[in-house]
């Protein structure tokens, strides 16, 4: 399968992706054009850097590596502080580069220390999750985690050079796998009726490691997120649609605590069950749209709301956490609903009693002791 290119269009800071399989035997080669110098710095967890680190060819190039634990815990400050360390000891100079190699919380991380390195150095992704090819790695949202919440600090910050390459999904456990797909199903769910109608038939060939319908679908998500980006770059209007289940899978994995019981994936596919009901609940959506949806997702053996009846027990809690979202405007929560399966809208000053008395009801469905 030759590599297939997408651009992500943003005038002086537009950048491709290229997607492929076996292309960390050929990394150098592809990022040397987006290097001034051969000094990198090589961001990984414990888990890539055990498969992949000699893996990667960096034929040429002078590397330090910065290898992190695994788990969203790691995108904190004290973190963020050994990586900067790294780069300073590294002698990286503004010029030079640093290099996210894995998922989704080595690509926020590490693209936050480019951000603020001497005030921003260049920075390339090499994503090794589903869900960082396909959304984190893609469109310059960088953030690290604070106590106040997931994401809470950052920057955008575009990347010079986007490289996923196929072949690393195959050492990705299967609960990883379809936290990714989550994602892939979103850019369906949000805007291309005929996009979903082409998962409902092929889903299950992704799940099941068939990388040219992968790299099909990981083609189809960067093109619309690279579309909507261009359009609206530090989401004030249109990007936010690409936040469709985020709201409240938010909320969910603020309440499971980060530990790594819920992935960010699993708690979107549940946000965004959430997101249609709700819709359907306030005469926005049809519910036999909510049906199709989860019978999609029961299908493929992603995560529903009914997986999580436990994270549902303190509804007040979950309201809490949607309070510290970051599209909230002026105190009064926005939501990404739905119309309809590929039409989703961004609903400012959502009416919070509507969604106080959906959290009730779920809390009561799961938890009535009648």
């Amino acid at each position: 399968m030759p590599p297939i290119s997408v651009n992500v269009d943003l005038g002086p800071r537009s950048y491709d992706i290229v997607i492929g399989e076996a292309l960390l035997g050929k990394a150098a080669k592809f990022m040397s054009p987006h290097l001034a110098s051969n000094r990198v710095v090589i961001v990984s967890d414990e888990t890539v850097a055990g498969l992949y680190r000699d893996k990667i060819n960096l034929e040429g190039l002078n590397a330090a590596w910065a290898v992190l634990p695994v788990g969203e815990q790691t995108k904190s400050f004290e973190t963020l502080q050994s990586v900067l360390d790294t780069m300073f000891e590294h002698g990286l100079e503004r010029n030079d580069a640093v290099i996210a190699f894995g998922g989704g919380v080595i690509g926020d991380l590490t693209g936050f220390a480019a951000s603020t390195y001497k005030r921003g150095c260049r920075f390339i992704q090499i994503p090794t999750t589903l869900l960082s090819q396909v959304d984190s790695s893609v469109g310059g949202k960088t953030a690290i985690n604070v106590r106040h919440g997931k994401n809470l600090v950052g920057a955008f910050y575009q990347p010079k050079l986007v490289l996923s390459d196929m072949s690393v999904l195959s050492t990705l456990p299967p609960r990883e796998l379809k936290a990714g797909y989550a994602e892939i199903v979103k850019y369906g769910l949000l805007g291309d009726a005929v996009f979903f109608d082409w998962l409902e038939t092929h889903g299950h060939k992704i799940l099941g490691g068939d990388t040219s319908a992968t790299a099909e679908a990981v083609r189809k998500s960067c093109e619309t997120k690279a579309r909507i980006v261009a359009e609206d770059e530090q989401e004030r209007g249109a990007r936010a649609l690409l936040n469709l289940g985020h709201t409240f899978g938010h909320a969910l994995e603020a309440e499971a605590g980060y530990g790594g019981d819920l992935l960010h994936g699993e708690a979107v596919s549940a946000g965004m069950e959430m997101a249609f009901e709700f819709s359907a609940r306030t005469g926005l959506c049809s519910g036999q749209d909510v049906v199709r949806v989860q019978n999609h997702f029961k299908a493929l053996g992603l995560t529903s709301i009914s997986d999580l009846t436990h994270l549902f027990a303190h509804p007040e809690n979950l309201l809490g956490h949607m309070d510290q979202d970051k599209k909230n405007e002026h105190g009064a929560l926005t939501l990404i609903l739905a119309r309809a399966i590929g039409e989703a809208f961004v609903q400012k000053k959502a009416d919070r009693h509507d969604v106080s008395n959906y959290l009730q009801y779920l809390s009561l469905k799961f938890h009535s002791t009648n």
